[in-house]
């Protein structure tokens, strides 16, 4: 059974830029540049019959509107007891708008509901026994966050391994977006 997610690749040099933030960071296992991306839906572990659905019904949404992409900011997942280090997606209407088509087309295909908020993140590293404070610290050493931009030319329908995180991720299926 494939695990197939939904996401927007980042250029090669987007992804050099934030691979610069890598390092010094206890208990972060770093994610390999080629990997980075912004997941738009996860969908999960499916069968060839479903997955053939899914691959289907996005076929659908291949003509929506390109549009800009900016990564802002360092933030994390956990509080205080983090679990990965993201660069954070600036919020965009256009985003949102495709995440929100994704999730209504998905449903009809009868996957059940996302059960979480959309929060729009290229992960750079999964934590495991950093301190808050020790994250709190490479954030604030990290220094200043230059903002990131593209324009995704596509979005792409994922495969991963199980329980492995952080890839290597296949793209299985790409959808462009219209210029």
């Amino acid at each position: 059974m494939p695990r197939l997610f939904t996401g927007l690749e980042i250029p090669a040099d987007v992804g050099f830029a934030l691979s610069l933030k890598r390092g010094g960071l206890a208990g972060a296992r770093w994610i390999d540049p080629e990997n980075y991306h912004i997941t738009l839906r996860f969908i999960g572990d499916v069968d060839g019959h479903v997955a053939d659905d899914v691959a289907d019904s996005l076929d659908r949404l291949s003509n929506s509107l390109q549009f800009p992409i900016r990564l802002t900011h360092l933030g994390s997942f956990g509080g205080d007891k983090p679990r990965a280090l993201y660069a954070g997606v600036e919020p965009s209407e256009a985003l949102t708008r495709l995440q929100a088509a994704q999730e209504r087309m998905l449903q009809k295909a009868g996957l059940a509901p996302e059960g979480r908020k959309f929060v729009p993140h290229v992960s750079l590293a999964r934590l495991r026994g950093t301190s808050a404070e020790d994250l709190a610290r490479f954030m604030a050493e990290a220094a200043r966050f230059e903002p990131l931009s593209f324009a995704p030319a596509r979005f792409v329908l994922y495969s991963s391994r199980d329980s492995i995180g952080g890839g290597p991720y296949l793209v299985e299926q790409s959808y462009p977006l219209a210029a």
